[in-house]
């Protein structure tokens, strides 16, 4: 085997790891919706035992990534991207980073609602960014409401009560940074919601 290739099998164990841990998952409830044993999830994470397409592609389902993205494999040249969105709680996240761990960067859509929605702020630990490209986004953050037009950027501590949505009822559309415990609460699957055909 070339030296690129053990490389990148060398590093499938701990971008495993780094990703199982990112999204909230347990090896318990892993080795329950994969049908892997926990112990073999256990010692493929840790590199005691070599990732084979048996055992990638169960994770790579129930992580709801692509195969390349799940173990780093090196680019073919292609430059395209093909960005999957994610369906939470009525919003539409666009994720336009691909490493696990750190802070992650998505799109956010907000669609238009042709009733405004009730705030119903929430809380976590973590932070969160945030610019707007299109539409007029309200941001409730503790006892601040604001409505941030096109061009405005936001940034806070999101253990403060926070919402955000439309301001008049069109979509809008920003992007948003977040810490892991902002993409645990935000952008955790939800298989339901991601079954929806798109509009």
């Amino acid at each position: 085997m070339d030296p690129e290739t053990d490389e990148v099998l060398d590093a499938v164990g701990p971008r495993l790891r780094a990703l199982r841990r990112a999204r909230g998952i347990t090896l318990t409830d892993l080795a329950h919706r994969t049908g892997v044993s926990e112990s073999t999830l256990s010692r493929l994470e840790s590199g005691q035992r070599r990732a084979t397409l048996e055992l990638l592609l169960p994770l790579a389902r129930v992580y709801d990534i692509p195969l390349d993205d799940l173990v780093g494999a090196p680019r073919t040249g292609d430059p395209r991207i093909h960005l999957k969105p994610i369906r939470r709680a009525g919003m539409i996240f666009v994720p336009l980073s691909r490493q696990p761990g750190g802070v992650h960067a998505f799109k956010m859509i907000i669609p238009a609602q042709p009733k405004p929605l009730e705030p119903t702020p929430q809380t976590h630990d973590g932070f969160e960014w945030l610019y707007v490209l299109n539409g007029r986004l309200r941001l409730i953050v503790g006892d601040r409401d604001l409505i941030l037009p096109p061009g405005e950027a936001a940034e806070f501590d999101t253990s403060l009560p926070h919402w955000l949505g439309s301001a008049d009822g069109a979509a809008v559309e920003l992007l948003i940074l977040f810490g892991l415990n902002g993409i645990r609460a935000h952008v955790r699957p939800d298989h339901r919601e991601n079954a929806r055909p798109s509009p």
